[in-house]
């Protein structure tokens, strides 16, 4: 164990036992790079509507929130429990203030409905040319489109699965033979979901597993396909379209 392994220990064994408010202060700090960290990747959603100070305010809450009802005897990383509660903060918040318009998260549906549809008609990803002729649009305006939705993709994939498919936190704190149906539902699940990040366009595919499984930022993303932030953000918002439509898809044709 390293020393700063050993420091965050001994800091936590001596906040169990005594909930002083100066230890709870030191564990804010020694854990707040999390917060600056969630909160420049969740900031490319929002572009210049919300300020990065106000997403590290609101993550903030998430981060005091784990720790007051964080228990080291669980065994769970507390990186991986706060980063949960310090994403979902800054998601809440931003919800509570409702500033993406209800005419934008239509559209968002629309279009999501949209790839799905072409895609079983063609039999392939549809490409923008083809989305853009669909909606009787110029590809400059589709792109444009593509940018607006974008703001209302701040709910995103992850909370998408969460509203839609009750597992979440039950899966992950209940055996599977207290709710068997509940595991067979989210293998199955998590296997629609990798069919279909497989199908993706090879770009869209490589924004997804940089973005939700390397983790890295867009500004990231963009330095190693060398193309603009704003090219890499329009491949995600494409590809959660796309995602999120065949998921839509799968719970209707199992008649939920």
């Amino acid at each position: 164990m390293n020393s700063s392994n050993a420091k965050q220990l001994n800091l936590w064994k001596k906040y169990s036992e005594d909930k002083r408010p100066e230890l709870r202060k030191k564990l804010i700090l020694e854990y707040s790079h999390l917060v600056k960290y969630i909160a420049g990747r969740l900031r490319v959603y929002f572009g210049a509507n919300v300020e990065y100070d106000d997403l590290v305010s609101y993550g903030i809450f998430g981060l005091i929130d784990a720790i007051d009802k964080f228990d080291i005897n669980k065994g769970v990383k507390f990186e991986t429990y706060a980063s949960l509660r310090i994403r979902g903060a800054i998601i809440d918040s931003i919800r509570k203030m409702d500033w993406v318009p209800r005419s934008l998260r239509q559209k968002s549906k629309e279009l999501e409905k949209l790839y799905s549809e072409l895609e079983r008609e063609l039999g392939y990803p549809p490409s923008d040319r083809e989305v853009a002729e669909k909606l009787g649009m110029s590809l400059d305006e589709f792109y444009k489109l593509l940018n607006e939705v974008n703001l209302s993709s701040v709910i995103s994939l992850e909370e998408f699965l969460e509203q839609n498919y009750e597992l979440g936190k039950d899966i992950l704190t209940t055996a599977r033979e207290d709710k068997p149906e509940n595991y067979v539902e989210l293998i199955e699940l998590k296997e629609v979901l990798a069919d279909a990040i497989d199908k993706l366009p090879e770009k869209e595919r490589t924004v997804i597993s940089l973005y939700y499984f390397e983790e890295l930022t867009l500004k990231e993303i963009s330095a190693i396909m060398k193309v603009s932030e704003s090219r890499i953000s329009q491949l995600h918002t494409k590809a959660i379209l796309r995602l999120r439509g065949k998921l839509t898809r799968h719970k209707a044709l199992m008649g939920e």
